[in-house]
């Protein structure tokens, strides 16, 4: 059951087992998959988000901060978040939600000898405050690095935390990046960098030596850093990264290969359940959107291949994907919202 602790950025959520059982433990930097009733207009449907832990594991209650995610500023007349609207305006204390055990591949190595670099944009931060509560009470002696890239102070999530874990630790090393700094904002107080999170200034502030890199942000950041850090020569076995929201992130180029989804060698997709034969010819970016389009209904969540909500059958053929899968694949599935059909396939749905 959540207790509640809001902010006008992003809202805080204690959970509690009902049954008071000891919870499943988790990885410092996974995340929690929800199933939510969302009403609206007087009609009710079924969603699945993915939330990062924020805190470091506890058997008594999981920790995630949730931002409010408000219709776009250059198309007002859009939607808010639906979720999002959901945790902030719907959900009281006491309430019940319907919660997937924690998973993910995006965790903190325990190697201790290896210092960490943590690389948050945006709500980001969530996953980095998992590993950093983490480090700071298991591995004090670890040294690591914290960049917390924002536009200005009315983002900033956890600043009290952040400052207090960074006077106690001298093994933390705290650097906020302010792209758009308000009038009030002040260098060195607020923040310790103007500007954007870049390699540039990593190469300025970090000291020599090996670093395990840990990034998580809004797609923009992730698919230029992730890839540049890469090209300043760390090792691709130290760099990890996890996208919120859909992200296509290559660390080195890809070999060229034949196109087998252009529109000109059209693919048959057989949705079996449906009853459906469509030809995929390119234009969508995944079978997700493209059994959207047809009016096929699948249940999808993140949308990103971390939550495994749209998982389905492959009766038949090989589907490819263009970025990293998170969710850990049956046999004899796949998942739609990062796949793209490399032959003819027939799908479960």
């Amino acid at each position: 059951m959540p207790q509640i602790h809001p902010h006008s950025y992003a809202k805080t959520l204690y959970l509690e087992p009902v049954d008071g059982i000891a919870l499943p433990p988790f990885k410092p930097g996974q995340f929690l998959t929800f199933q939510l009733a969302i009403e609206n207009q007087g009609q009710a449907r079924t969603i699945v988000r993915c939330y990062s832990l924020s805190d470091r594991p506890a058997p008594e209650g999981y920790r995630v901060t949730i931002k409010r995610v408000p219709a776009p500023a250059d198309q007002p007349h859009l939607p808010p978040g639906a979720s999002s609207t959901h945790f902030h305006d719907r959900l009281h204390e006491g309430d019940i939600l319907r919660i997937k055990a924690p998973s993910g591949h995006f965790h903190i190595d325990d190697d201790a000898k290896v210092a960490v670099v943590l690389i948050a944009g945006g709500i980001g931060i969530t996953p980095m405050m998992s590993m950093l509560r983490w480090c700071l009470d298991e591995q004090p002696e670890r040294t690591v690095h914290l960049y917390y890239g924002l536009r200005h102070s009315g983002e900033v999530a956890f600043k009290s935390s952040l400052e207090a874990m960074s006077l106690r630790h001298p093994q933390f090393h705290l650097n906020v990046v302010y792209s758009r700094p308000d009038a009030n904002d002040v260098k060195g107080r607020d923040y310790q960098h103007a500007g954007h999170i870049s390699v540039d200034l990593l190469r300025q502030s970090l000291p020599h030596g090996r670093h395990l890199f840990y990034v998580c942000g809004p797609a923009v950041m992730m698919e230029s850093l992730v890839p540049g850090i890469a090209a300043w020569g760390v090792p691709e076995h130290d760099i990890h990264y996890e996208a919120f929201g859909p992200a296509t992130v290559r660390l080195a180029p890809d070999a060229p290969t034949k196109p087998v989804d252009a529109g000109l060698n059209p693919l048959e997709v057989r949705f079996q359940r449906s009853g459906r034969t469509v030809m995929w010819d390119g234009q969508d970016a995944n079978l997700l959107e493209f059994a959207e389009r047809q009016g096929i209904s699948v249940e999808s969540g993140c949308r990103s291949g971390s939550c495994g909500s749209c998982e389905t059958r492959l009766i038949s053929g090989t589907v490819r994907y263009l970025q990293s899968v998170d969710h850990d694949i049956r046999p004899g599935h796949c998942l739609l919202c990062v796949g793209q059909p490399a032959s003819f396939i027939t799908l479960g749905a």
